[in-house]
């Protein structure tokens, strides 16, 4: 099992940038794929982004057409955390951020219900 644990979030005004955090538990850190949701008040949480393994030292990334080209997926296997740059944020970015984690086969589909681990999450509110 992994442990998730999101930091980072907070209050910036449009146009600005913030970076989220996902520290993880466990020593098989690498062989997760591990990815970012978010979900406003009143919707259903969506998929923002997604570093998934795909053997060795490979990894892809993909993401949701509304945040492509602002934010940034990555990770560091030896620190054990994952990252959500977020630049050129826009009030519809505004969301409780969760970071998520899954072995076994990746998912492409965004779909929240393939992901076995979730954080807590994190606020990320964005002023106009």
């Amino acid at each position: 099992q992994v442990q998730l644990v999101e930091s980072g979030g907070g209050l910036v005004q449009a146009g600005n940038s913030l970076r989220l955090s996902c520290g993880a538990s466990g020593r098989t850190f690498s062989a997760y794929h591990m990815g970012w949701f978010r979900q406003a008040p009143g919707k259903e949480r969506e998929f923002v982004a997604a570093i998934n393994w795909t053997g060795a030292n490979t990894y892809y990334t993909a993401y949701a057409d509304s945040v492509k080209g602002r934010f940034t997926i990555s990770r560091d296997n030896a620190k054990n955390t994952a990252y959500l740059q977020m630049n050129s944020l826009k009030p519809e970015d505004t969301a409780v951020y969760y970071c998520a984690a899954k072995l076994g086969r990746p998912d492409y589909s965004g779909d929240p219900s393939m992901w076995n681990y979730w954080g807590q999450g994190t606020q990320v509110t964005v002023s106009s």
